[in-house]
């Protein structure tokens, strides 16, 4: 794919994945030095100990005046005699011709310093930082050096690299383009509509819930739902809630600058009493001393709402406002009443639309992606506004013939990589820098390790705990017959390992694109050091795609995202989901495992985690909307 305005031009290449770590803004030196040309390289050496040689000799006449003398008159002989008169025009030309000799490398080794330099500030510029449950929600894949590729699965690549070339002039017979249950039409969004049980407004407020939410978007969007959630449970009167700066996340965006501040207050204006700051009588108080400051320590994980009732509103009582400070996951979905699980969805699904700025770039970008407009879907609608793609009666015939996309969410940057203690194949360099990172970022996983028995590599493979790599996603994608030429916008992750992992991936699936490559720097630029705001771009790409796959069924955008399709998709927005488990287990057959049967265990696999199913207890109705409280299903 290309760049802005020629989404078809050109395929991406490697270099894509050389975009370096929003959060290490300096050029290594190795990283400089490893752009010089090898060949220069030698020839600038050698000449320089040429020269070098020349000099000591030089130095060394000047030092021994047995040696010089013979210039000053000491006979030497007829031999010397010339040597003697031209012995200063000797030193002058040959010191000449070693400044010259070093000035030329001195210019090379420059020439390939400033194109290192440039190429690291382009690269810097065309991405930014972190991704929902890991340092990056935004980036694409970089990496520190080049390393030389990794591959775990040989074998099955050259399988799927025959398999794709028989497959890219036949008639496209794959089916994961859709979704395979018609049960999945049958459930339409209904949490806006209003109920006679709904309890609605308190005639009047207990006092005033704060909410400084932690974390990056797809964090933060939880919070702010289950804090309406809450407020209503509470009686209580809900300050639009606050975004804590993080120095992991290092994004200082707050709510107006990636949410409609209206819009939410008005879609929830019946539900619960909603405003920008606290009064003014309110302001002064100190509320760490007064005791309404209440963290995550405060509350259990997953609590009930007697937890609430018992712990927070006697302090909501007495001071006339709380302030739940890195509000997290501290919302259980079961028990709670049907109203509030239903003004959860409301709030999720319809109250959180992103600020026009979003939806433009939001929009431009699918635009770049397809090759034509499409007709626009609900999906589209409450994703991108006034954005959303138009098409005119002359636009319906070409709109027929749009290209189709697959957004993939790769959960594969370091910190994932690391937690995860699997081993990935890249030999003991790799081994070592994971654990000195493990060392740096996790120590409270290091004291755990020191004091609990190891489980092996394979037992943890085995067990479904490690990241799905690149080359893994592109085998599933490769089995479900996804063939070559399909676009894949790749969701920001930093890839660990860039290049190294990316190969296997790129060499099947050369049609891979991200936001980076498909829009200029200047259309990023607002955007740049906004790591929650990119987040929300990728959440665009992601849900409008015509296929969703995700490596990592747990992480929050993935989840957000397959909810978000599940709710407006009207049936029509299949999502992938493999299941790490039972893909290790295939996977462990690699060396003799025939890629037809390869094919039909990674299918089933596959569609098992597309069945239409209502929302079981306890599961988070974000992801799983499909439930009485959240969506209406047609008989």
């Amino acid at each position: 794919m290309g760049k802005q305005g020629s989404p078809r031009c050109s395929r991406p290449t490697s270099s894509v994945f050389r975009t370096k770590d929003y959060h290490n803004r300096s050029t290594s030196l190795d990283s400089l030095g490893g752009t010089t040309d090898p060949s220069i390289g030698r020839r600038i050496l050698g000449g320089e100990n040429y020269w070098d040689s020349k000099a000591v000799l030089l130095h060394g006449l000047k030092d021994d005046p047995g040696k010089l003398n013979p210039c000053k008159g000491v006979y030497v002989g007829k031999k010397h005699t010339w040597f003697c008169r031209n012995v200063k025009p000797i030193a002058f030309m040959l010191l000449l011709m070693a400044f010259m000799l070093s000035f030329m490398a001195f210019l090379f080794l420059l020439d390939s310093l400033m194109v290192s330099l440039f190429t690291s500030i382009n690269l810097q510029g065309s991405s930014t930082s972190r991704t929902s449950n890991g340092r990056s929600e935004d980036s694409v894949a970089y990496t520190r050096e080049e390393r030389p590729t990794v591959q775990m699965y040989s074998r099955l690549l050259n399988l799927a690299s025959a398999a794709l070339a028989e497959k890219e002039f036949k008639q496209d017979s794959v089916n994961f383009w859709k979704e395979p249950y018609h049960q999945a039409s049958k459930w339409k969004p209904c949490a806006d509509k209003t109920y006679p049980t709904s309890p609605g407004k308190p005639a009047k407020s207990n006092g005033y819930i704060m909410v400084s939410a932690n974390g990056g978007l797809n964090q933060q969007r939880v919070a702010i739902c289950n804090a309406v959630a809450v407020a209503s449970l509470l009686n209580a009167t809900l300050v639009l809630p606050k975004f804590l700066y993080s120095n992991v996340w290092k994004d200082p965006s707050q709510f107006g600058d990636i949410y409609q501040e209206d819009y939410f207050m008005h879609i929830l204006k019946d539900d619960i009493d909603i405003v920008k700051e606290l009064p003014p009588h309110l302001k002064s108080l100190d509320i760490e001393a007064n005791g309404s400051l209440i963290t995550d320590a405060d509350i259990v994980k997953e609590a009930k709402p007697d937890d609430y009732f018992s712990s927070v509103l006697p302090l909501l009582l007495e001071n006339r406002v709380v302030h739940f400070l890195g509000f997290g996951n501290r919302l259980g979905f079961d028990p709670l009443p049907p109203h509030l699980q239903r003004l959860r969805c409301k709030c999720n699904f319809h109250a959180l639309k992103f600020v026009p700025k979003i939806q433009e770039v939001g929009s431009l970008l699918v635009k770049r992606i397809r090759k034509h407009y499409v007709a626009p879907r609900q999906l589209d609608k409450q994703l991108l506004g006034d954005y959303a793609p138009g098409i005119s009666s002359k636009q319906h015939n070409v709109a027929r013939g749009s290209s189709r996309y697959l957004a993939l969410h790769l959960r594969f940057e370091e910190d994932m990589v690391a937690y995860s203690l699997c081993d990935f194949g890249g030999g003991q360099n790799e081994k070592k820098e994971l654990q000195a990172y493990r060392e740096v970022h996790f120590p409270l996983l290091i004291e755990r390790l020191r004091n609990s028995k190891p489980v092996s590599q394979v037992e943890l493979r085995k067990l479904g705990r490690c990241p799905l790599t690149p080359e893994e996603a592109a085998l599933v994608l490769a089995a479900l017959g996804f063939k070559p030429e399909t676009y894949i916008y790749l969701a920001g992750s930093r890839i660990y390992g860039g290049n190294s992992r990316m190969h296997p991936f790129t060499s099947l699936y050369p049609n891979l694109v991200t936001k980076e490559t498909l829009l200029s720097p200047s259309e990023l630029a607002p955007f740049r050091n906004f790591s929650s705001q990119l987040a929300a771009v990728d959440f665009i790409a992601c849900a409008s795609s015509d296929v969703f796959a995700m490596t990592d069924s747990g992480s929050q955008l993935s989840s957000l995202v397959s909810g978000f399709r599940t709710y407006y998709g009207d049936g029509h927005a299949p999502t992938l989901r493999p299941n790490k488990k039972r893909l290790a287990a295939i996977l462990a057959e690699n060396r003799t495992i025939g890629w037809n049967t390869f094919e039909d265990r990674v299918r089933k696999m596959i569609e098992e985690g597309q069945r239409v199913r209502v929302r079981g207890s306890g599961r988070s109705i974000y992801r799983q909307p499909r439930c009485s409280e959240c969506m209406c299903r047609s008989q």
